[in-house]
Formats: structure tokens, sequence, C-alpha cells
């Protein structure tokens, strides 16, 4: 649950990463603090340019299908963009509609000091929330673009004020996304609650990345993701095998085809072609 993720901090590092389906939730589950649905799933699996064109209905799908693969983590659910920034009222209608018919244990969504008062409404309403600041993907256009945050002191008060505000709020954990270390640093030492860091230093209270960004699938990854698998080649080298067995006509043999239940002849092998 939502406590016991904030009561990890200053205990152990906390360890998160995106999932989309029940097979990948189930195997992450054994490992990891939370998962996060992530709408980081519209350009992962959908094809989108940006997080910003995915429906409420597409993140319920996926919520759904991650809820059924847990068994002992976290599951949190991005709120996509449209969904809370209007109002409170709205934020709070679509979050329970996300916890109803998903089953899940927290959202998240994106913003500071704009955000703390919708923050404030959810949890007073029974909905765990999880912040996130720094590099929020939903107002790409108007960041201008992936930039690093706070690299510049210039750039700290205002994010540190964020930091501050959403944990006054009431949300149990905040993603600081894109931050230099010595900001992410400042920051996790100065609220009393978790900071999962992606792309910002170990110095956070834990981590979260894109699973298909850490095992290798995704073609262009940013500075701050190591691959920690390359499942991709596999995956092709695996797609490539089968491809030529099907066209040799090595698969499927004798081992993979069903027989007569009144005929105790095995079936015969197809003739393999003579190589040239």
């Amino acid at each position: 649950m939502a406590p016991d993720i904030a009561a990890l901090k200053g205990e152990r590092p906390i360890v998160a990463l995106t999932s989309y389906h029940a097979h990948t939730a189930a195997i992450a589950d054994k490992h990891c603090d939370f998962l996060l649905v992530g709408d980081s799933l519209g350009m992962v699996m959908h094809g989108y340019e940006t997080t910003v064109p995915v429906p409420l209905d597409l993140m319920i799908m996926h919520g759904k299908a991650v809820v059924r693969g847990a068994r002992r983590a976290l599951v949190v659910i991005d709120m996509p963009f449209g969904t809370y920034e209007e109002s409170p009222s709205v934020a709070f209608r679509n979050a329970a509609r996300v916890m109803k018919e998903t089953d899940c244990g927290a959202i998240k969504l994106e913003g500071g000091r704009r955000m703390a008062e919708t923050i404030h409404f959810l949890v007073d309403r029974g909905i765990p929330v999880m912040a996130h600041i720094g590099l929020t993907p939903q107002s790409i256009n108007v960041l201008g673009g992936w930039k690093t945050q706070g690299r510049t002191q210039e750039e700290w008060a205002a994010l540190e004020e964020d930091a501050r505000v959403v944990s006054e709020a009431g949300a149990f954990a905040v993603v600081l996304e894109a931050i230099a270390e010595p900001l992410a640093k400042r920051i996790t030492a100065a609220i009393p609650i978790p900071t999962i860091g992606i792309g910002a230093s170990a110095a956070c209270d834990g981590q979260i990345l894109v699973m298909e960004d850490m095992l290798g699938l995704s073609p262009r990854v940013p500075k701050f993701v190591k691959e920690f698998g390359r499942v991709g080649a596999v995956i092709e080298g695996a797609i490539q095998s089968y491809a030529e067995e099907v066209r040799a006509r090595r698969f499927p043999e004798a081992a993979h085809t069903y027989t007569m239940k009144d005929d105790p002849t095995p079936a015969k092998p197809v003739k393999k072609p003579k190589s040239s």
C-alpha cells in the first residue's frame, strides 16, 4: 500500500519499474516495491510521439492487466493529460474511476505548486497520490522539449518549492525526473516523503525506469538509462530463427504435431527440401 512505500524513506532504496502487461508485471512484481502503469505506454506501445494523446480508457485497460499480474507490489497508475488539470472535482471523478475499475493502489499526476490543491482534495477523499515534478512529459509543449531541470541555481527555488508543496498537500512520494544531482540531493534531504528518481541520480530515495528502456527494447533512450539487458536483440534473433525454420519446413516437427487418437502410428515428418 502507499503508506508502506512512504515508510521506506530512510530505511532502504525503493525499486520501481513501469509495466503495461500482466506478464511483465508478474515478473517485475518479484523484485519491485511498486509498479507504475505510466502514460509512457502511449509512446512505448502505441507509437505516439509524446504522452499527450493518451486517453483515460487506455490507461485503465493497461492498469487492469498490470493489477492482474502483480501480487505484492503497489500498482500506481498515471492520470493522463486532460483528466485532472481542470479542477479538483474533475480530477477526483477520473481518479476514482481509475481506482474502482482497476483496483490499483494509487494514482500519479504531474505538477508541483499548481497541483497542490488537487493533491490535497484527492488525498482527503481517500485517493493516494504520487506527485511528479521536474521534467513533466505532459507539459512538453510548454517546456519546449525534453530538457533537464535544475542545471542552474536560478531554477532551484521553484523546484524546491514544488517538492515542499506536494509533500505538504499529502502526496506519499514524488517522482523527480531529469533533475540535476545537487538539486535532487537537496530536495531529498528537505522533504519527509520519498523521492523517486528517473534521471535524478542515486541521491534519491528510490529509482524508476521505463521497463522497455532498461531491457534494450527501445530504439532511443535518454542519457540516464542503463540497458540492463538486450532483449530486443534476443527477440529479433528468435523471430529470425522461426522464419528460417518455417520457410525450410523444419518447423513444426513431429514433436509439435497432433496425431489421430485411433492411429497408433506417429505422424510422419514432412520431407525436408534438399539443400542446394
